[in-house]
């Protein structure tokens, strides 16, 4: 998880450095098309299984809200400090969490419902509305959680139903196609080195998500989210030490109070798999 949390920062210092070079659309779009190598594997496992009608309507809804989130987060992260963008993702789990609530009919109990209004508090002190100008840049990152969290809505159902090769393999390609006509709408003919920039995004982003998967398998949710925390840090540090983005104790406030609320969620919920789930060592094999 600190491997993955490098990863992604490594992901907005590059898009940050990128600045408005090359248009956000296009960007995102050239990310994932260059992201499509490490696809490869995935090929004959993805065909092998095969999809229903229902499954592509899915994946297809996915890669649509995936694509105005990754589009309007490119567009953020061109404007905003890096500790900021990073601060406003954490918003997504707890998104995901109203959304499960209302759409897949979970129980939102008490305890979770505070968790969600002191991740809404955590918000307002980033933002700050009242206090300083709340600009597009911001309500873009507001968009991007929400998108997101839809993603990852639909990602939930659909993990039940197919593999997570396909889950992966499907939003690479529906993006790709999601950001086609966007990017076409704004092209600009990128330089070589955008391009080499862009598949190191590309390449970083691969790397984190495998990272990520790797500690999911490894750990409890309740181990690897705290450590999620390390990403804001090294958010801040790249800003002020590269970018020489000044350090904002709202943002850090804000951001510490969101991520406590993602990981008292995340804590809930492995309390309550606990408790239908047997014993770890009757679910293992010697």
């Amino acid at each position: 998880m600190v491997l993955t949390g490098l990863c992604f920062v490594g992901v907005a210092a590059v898009v940050k450095h990128l600045g408005g070079r090359v248009p956000a659309a296009q960007a995102a779009f050239l990310r994932y098309v260059l992201g499509l190598v490490f696809l490869i594997p995935m090929i004959k496992p993805m065909l092998d299984e095969g999809l229903d009608a229902r499954g592509w309507k899915m994946f297809g809804l996915r890669g649509v809200v995936h694509s105005l989130g990754v589009t309007t987060w490119f567009f953020a992260m061109g404007i905003l400090p890096v500790a900021e963008v990073t601060a406003m993702n954490y918003l997504a789990p707890v998104l995901v969490t109203i959304g499960a609530a209302i759409f897949l009919g979970e129980k939102l109990a008490a305890r979770r419902i505070a968790a969600v209004v002191v991740a809404m508090v955590g918000v307002l002190v980033i933002l700050r509305p009242g206090f300083r100008e709340v600009g597009l840049a911001h309500l873009a990152m507001l968009f991007t959680a929400t998108m997101f969290a839809a993603g990852y809505l639909i990602a939930k159902v659909m993990a039940d139903r197919v593999s997570p090769t396909m889950v992966v393999g499907m939003l690479s390609i529906t993006v790709t196609i999601g950001l086609a006509p966007m990017a076409l709408a704004v092209w600009e003919t990128p330089t070589m080195a955008d391009l080499g920039w862009l598949f190191v995004v590309a390449a970083l982003a691969t790397a984190g998500h495998y990272t990520m998967t790797f500690a999911f398998r490894e750990a409890p949710v309740t181990v690897t989210q705290p450590v999620t925390f390390l990403q804001l840090v090294w958010a801040t540090l790249v800003g002020l030490l590269i970018f020489n983005e000044p350090l904002d104790g709202f943002v850090i406030l804000g951001g510490g109070l969101i991520l406590g609320a993602v990981v008292y969620i995340a804590w809930r919920e492995a309390q309550r798999a606990r408790a239908v789930t047997p014993p770890a060592p009757a679910t293992k094999t010697p």
